[in-house]
């Protein structure tokens, strides 16, 4: 389907939507008119750049009807002034139009689950996961999303962790966070190396959309729940009361446990929402690993046996190693500021993905 093909359909989408909504049956039913209204939501970024390509058009017509009809020369030098600007802002639409027309992630919207896991490397290795767990936690402050803890396994006294889960929720969250899945490497001089040698060390990050029970069925008869006391920091009734839970899918066997709350019921509710996650990604890995196979991306799907990203502490550095972007402000990076990091990212992918469309 044609750039102009594709802009005709979704106008004509929009000019039936805004018909249905003037109708007294669809405002008298509250599921359909915020489902009409949230699909008049999604398309309107496209129908105001399409409005101002749509004026961008007359106005070139009109100056170069001037241009080839008038005998007046005062006009005729002000359609020819007008007329390279025109033409770029035409083209600058155009462009506009065309990554607005992407395929959307479906997940993009969604909030996520995060796991950490400390890699090769030791001690080390647990303290860089601690790093990368505070780095996403100050990013989702400053993205002002909330984030919350739902298991964690500290290893060490030093703030080093084994493994971390981690839920943030708010709008766009996985559309920001989901290029973080993969293999984090650090290389740096550990606290604990006394000679100054750097080390190299690992750990992984998997970023999972929150998904709704509607999208994954599970029956609960295939799930193990073990009831345990907490190991850590959690409250006053830490292994006094046994308020952690562990769940188990039998057929698939993934394991998730939730520790963080002091109910049990809430713990229960957390763990089941990772498991759903888990098994939401298990699917959607199996459905588009074809896919993946076909078609290499510049930006990568976000397999967490892909390094993607090395923090270079002796020289300040961070390289993203999917689209070769190297940026000198590791600390700030390490502080929870990912805003160019990702930005970049995000346009990579939106370049491959225009590319692969022509």
């Amino acid at each position: 389907m044609s750039f102009f093909d594709k802009i005709a359909k979704i106008k004509d989408k929009f000019d039936r939507i805004n018909e249905q909504l003037s109708d007294e049956e669809v405002l008298a039913d509250t599921d359909k008119l915020i489902s009409l209204s949230k699909e008049r939501s999604d398309l309107m970024p496209i129908m105001e750049v399409f409005e101002k390509y749509s004026r961008t058009i007359a106005n070139l017509e009109e100056s170069k009807d001037i241009l080839d009809n008038s005998t007046d020369r005062e006009l005729v030098e002000f359609a020819q002034m007008e007329l390279e600007g025109l033409r770029e802002e035409k083209d600058r639409y155009e462009e506009e139009l065309k990554v607005l027309l992407l395929p959307k992630d479906p997940n993009d919207d969604k909030s996520v689950i995060m796991e950490i896991r400390a890699g090769t490397g030791g001690d080390e290795a647990g303290l860089f996961a601690g790093d990368l767990l505070r780095m996403y936690m100050r990013y989702a402050e400053l993205k002002g999303w909330k984030a919350e803890y739902i298991d964690l396994n500290e290893a060490g006294g030093l703030g080093g962790v084994k493994e971390a889960v981690i839920s943030i929720s708010g709008t766009g969250v996985y559309g920001e966070l989901k290029w973080e899945s993969g293999v984090h490497r650090v290389q740096r001089v550990p606290q604990t190396e006394a000679q100054g040698r750097v080390h190299t060390s690992a750990a992984s990050v998997a970023v999972l959309p929150e998904v709704e029970a509607v999208q994954v069925e599970i029956n609960m008869n295939d799930v193990k729940i073990d009831v345990f006391r907490s190991g850590g920091a959690g409250g006053q009734n830490v292994n006094k009361v046994e308020t952690a839970i562990r769940m188990t899918h039998l057929p698939t066997g993934i394991v998730v446990q939730c520790q963080d709350e002091r109910s049990q019921l809430k713990n229960r509710e957390k763990a089941l929402k990772v498991l759903m996650a888990r098994l939401y990604d298990l699917k959607s890995g199996e459905q588009n690993s074809e896919i993946a196979a076909q078609r290499k991306l510049m930006v990568k799907s976000g397999d967490r046996s892909d390094k993607i990203r090395t923090y270079n502490f002796p020289q300040n550095r961070v390289t993203d190693h999917r689209i070769g972007l190297t940026l000198y402000n590791l600390s700030d990076v390490i502080n929870g500021d990912l805003f160019s990091l990702i930005e970049q990212i995000k346009i990579a992918d939106r370049a491959e993905k225009l590319q692969s469309e022509e």
